[in-house]
């Protein structure tokens, strides 16, 4: 289990992006490279969840893991959640198991979420509107919605811009105004015991972002995604204040690395009693580790 007195960080948003016992479909290589040369990352092929969890040891930082299921928008063979959730139990000193699954697929994914819950202790389900298709307020999804906010499960979204697809013809089929935050109001009134974290600084949408964080108690930011000095001072400007509690440091592992965000990090004017905050104190809270 993850001693939150050794570790320094968790880190709230990291992708489990190489196949879990099987090789992905020949068209997603093509979209991690892509992907891969928007972020300028520095590995040749994405980590597996063990590699991803010996990283994460040497760092002294714990972080959330998941897969992200789009099969019904992309045709791309999806990463299984049992599986992610197996390894991630081997290394649970320093991972912690989210599932994913397409709002699509109906009263199948309903039952795999609440499977995924109580079988395999996952505690939240990662949502990526503009890669799965869909606006977070449609009534398709709200059967899922029920079933986390039954168990209290933490519902993790993209919003903003996305690297996935970008410089890609027709960026993929990706369309990024699914991906407006301004929809999860509706969610976060709808599901008002639903945990709900909004994943990146959300450009170009950032203002509704942090209207809707500020606005319903149970919205809360992640901040992976961006190298924290490309942050608008607008977001630093509510993380130092109305929004102190409800910020979460994220990196977007394997994209962005955790020493690399955390050394950015440390160069933005964040207040000293901020900063464990946003680093550890607000994730283990919600999260249920204290």
């Amino acid at each position: 289990m993850i001693d939150l007195a050794k570790i320094r960080a968790i880190d709230f948003h990291t992708h489990a992006e190489e196949a879990c016992g099987c090789h992905a479909d020949d068209g997603y290589d093509e979209l991690q490279t892509t992907m891969a040369r928007y972020f300028r990352a520095a590995w040749e092929h994405p980590p597996t969840v063990p590699e991803t969890a010996e990283h994460y040891r040497k760092q002294n930082v714990a972080a959330v893991i998941f897969p992200v299921d789009a099969e019904h928008e992309t045709g791309y063979r999806r990463y299984s959640n049992e599986e992610v959730a197996e390894l991630a139990a081997e290394y649970n000193d320093v991972l912690i198991p989210f599932s994913s699954i397409d709002p699509h697929k109906g009263k199948m994914g309903v039952r795999e979420a609440r499977r995924m819950i109580e079988h395999y202790g996952v505690k939240g389900f990662k949502f990526h509107p503009t890669y799965q298709g869909f606006y977070p307020n449609d009534r398709l999804a709200y059967p899922l919605y029920e079933v986390l906010a039954e168990y209290g499960a933490i519902a993790l979204f993209h919003t903003g811009q996305t690297g996935v697809g970008s410089g890609m013809r027709g960026g993929n089929g990706m369309r990024l105004k699914f991906s407006n935050p301004i929809h999860l109001d509706d969610v976060a009134v709808d599901f008002p015991d639903m945990p709900i974290v909004m994943a990146h600084p959300s450009f170009p949408w950032q203002e509704e972002a942090l209207a809707v964080a500020t606005h319903k108690p149970n919205v809360y930011i992640d901040m992976s995604g961006w190298s924290p000095k490309y942050f608008p001072p607008l977001l630093v400007r509510y993380a130092n204040t109305l929004l102190k509690d409800k910020m979460l440091f994220g990196s977007d592992w394997p994209m962005i690395s955790p020493e690399r965000w955390l050394a950015d990090f440390e160069k933005i004017e964040i207040k000293d009693e901020v900063r464990p905050l946003i680093l550890k104190d607000n994730a283990a809270k919600l999260l249920k580790l204290t």
